[in-house]
């Protein structure tokens, strides 16, 4: 049985690597965070300080 060569495992190690990295970025890419909406902005209330000397 023939032994690989060096050069053939550093291949390897990149090729798989690379379709590692391609595949991480694609997860993390693929979910959409979900959008802050201006209602929830609208809902919050600001108690205005009216201070009367």
């Amino acid at each position: 049985m023939p032994q690989m060569a060096p050069i053939s495992w550093l291949l390897l190690f990149v090729s798989f690597s690379m379709i590692f990295m391609l595949f991480c970025i694609n997860n993390y890419y693929s979910i959409l965070p979900p959008s802050k909406t201006t209602s929830k902005l609208n809902s919050l209330k600001f108690n205005s300080m009216n201070w009367k000397w």
